[in-house]
């Protein structure tokens, strides 16, 4: 990709940027959505999960295979496939007559927005080639996230109460189509230099170890052991089908090289440790606000903004700090606050007071908008930029991981919970152990950002992207295996 000038250059991160915010809109809209769509298509707490969790699952499964593609094929035809794919399926998301149809549609969407991020994060990577520069643009990145926390509870709450939870997904269409002829006018093409062949095989094993895992954490508390042992089962058969298959590989869908680096190792788990919090801390939030304080949607929304208005305000912060001073003393910030957070929750029942759900909310939203910065940047870090597209997109897969199974667990532990009584009186006893879970969230970030941040972590890392060029060069002259 030729060099950029620096107008051009904020322009792609303008325009990459439009992609994140109607993909992370669509997400926290819909949370404060949920007691309303629950009411109106006559949805159990799984079929809610379903609904957030088809979507994440299907992001997941497929975010690899965007970003090999991306790299393969060229970064902006896939970037705009992605958000003519998304647009059109939450067109359908709109239209959707009963749960069911929603769930189905969700998962085109999440094939349409496999394409964006992962994507959209490898052409800001190629685009920025400075690292103190990438860090600002990734911290600039992950500031959009902040946004749409900030507008999507407000926004949505707002078109939930005036029209009906069915217009949160029209608020995709506009900025799909700007981003659309944006990308086609402004963003060059880019690819990487060698491709890289399909692994159909690789892909289905994904497809079958997210899916499996999580239909059996959902359907646990209804369906019972019995039912869901199989799904179990194929999750492990999956799993250890990986890591057998994938080392064989010359070009495996995902490398397993890449976790030889402890930096990338540490990003991947703090990134499904962190995006587990934050699904599990939205899912309960919104409840709560809703179903047992009984406030309206728009209500709902404007008591995420404590939570949200750190998060926005922190993220660039953490960017400049990752830049500056390397990830070490973001994670460490995130790990404290998103702990704390969530043990007032767990062992002081913070949501039954509005001084401690404030404090609450406001703690959370200062740890995860240090936290997302450091985690892209470790992930792409060190790493060849002809394998940024991969990189990045075991990143972004491992956010959606998190937030699949945040979700999914802290769901499945709720409806356990909740079953035994009247919902409202036994909400906040069957939520503890919830908060407990994200509680360990915190702690693992916290413990692995120290960890993976140090001299011997960085030596790995070093060794590693040795490894992966010198493994370039010899398939490049025909002696790779």
């Amino acid at each position: 990709m030729p060099e950029l000038s620096h107008r051009r250059r904020l322009l792609v991160l303008a325009i990459c940027c439009m992609s994140l915010l109607i993909v992370s809109l669509d997400i926290t809209a819909l949370n404060v959505a949920l007691p309303s769509m629950q009411r109106g298509l006559h949805a159990t707490t799984s079929g809610l999960q379903w609904t957030i969790d088809a979507y994440t699952l299907v992001l997941a499964s497929l975010l690899m295979l965007a970003g090999s593609t991306a790299d393969r094929i060229g970064r902006k035809r896939v970037f705009m496939a992605g958000l003519v794919v998304f647009s059109g399926g939450s067109l359908l998301c709109s239209l959707a007559p009963s749960l069911e149809l929603l769930v189905v549609f969700r998962m085109v969407q999440a094939v349409g927005g496999s394409m964006l991020n992962p994507v959209a994060m490898s052409i800001i990577t190629n685009t920025f080639t400075d690292a103190r520069e990438r860090a600002r643009a990734i911290g600039a990145w992950g500031a959009v996230v902040g946004i749409s926390m900030a507008a999507g509870p407000l926004v949505g709450g707002l078109l939930v109460e005036s029209v009906g939870w069915r217009s949160i997904f029209w608020v995709n269409l506009p900025v799909g189509f700007a981003a659309l002829l944006l990308t086609l006018r402004f963003v060059p093409e880019s690819r990487a230099p060698k491709a890289r062949r399909p692994d159909p095989v690789g892909q289905l094993l994904v497809i079958a170890l997210f899916g499996s895992l999580t239909y059996a954490i959902i359907e646990a508390p209804d369906a019972g052991l019995g039912r869901v042992l199989p799904f179990a089962v194929l999750a492990f058969v999956a799993l250890a089908g990986l890591l057998w298959y994938e080392p064989r590989r010359t070009e495996p869908l995902i490398d397993l090289r890449f976790f030889h680096s402890a930096p990338f190792s540490g990003a991947t788990v703090i990134a499904i440790s962190a995006f587990a919090a934050l699904g599990g801390f939205l899912f309960l939030s919104t409840l709560y606000l809703q179903n047992v304080r009984g406030l309206d949607a728009l209500r709902a929304g404007l008591w995420m903004l404590p939570m949200a208005a750190p998060t926005f305000l922190c993220a660039p912060l953490s960017g400049r700090l990752v830049g500056s001073r390397g990830p070490r003393l973001p994670l460490l910030i995130a790990g404290c606050a998103m702990t704390a957070s969530a043990v007032l929750f767990a062992a002081f029942e913070a949501e039954t007071s509005n001084a401690t759900l404030l404090v609450g909310y406001v703690l959370f939203g200062i740890g995860f908008g240090f936290v997302n910065a450091p985690i892209t940047n470790t992930a792409v870090s060190g790493m060849p930029r002809a394998q940024a597209g991969v990189a990045a997109a075991i990143a972004s897969t491992s956010r959606q991981l998190g937030q699949t199974l945040g979700v999914a667990v802290v769901g499945a532990v709720l409806v356990s919970g909740v079953g035994s009584g009247p919902y409202k009186d036994t909400f906040v006893s069957a939520a503890r152990p919830a908060w407990w879970i994200l509680t360990v969230c915190g702690l693992a970030v916290l413990s692995l950002g120290a960890l993976t941040s140090g001299r011997w972590a960085r030596r790995t890392a070093e060794r590693t992207a040795e490894l992966l060029q010198e493994r370039e060069i010899r398939d490049a002259a025909g002696v790779g295996a």
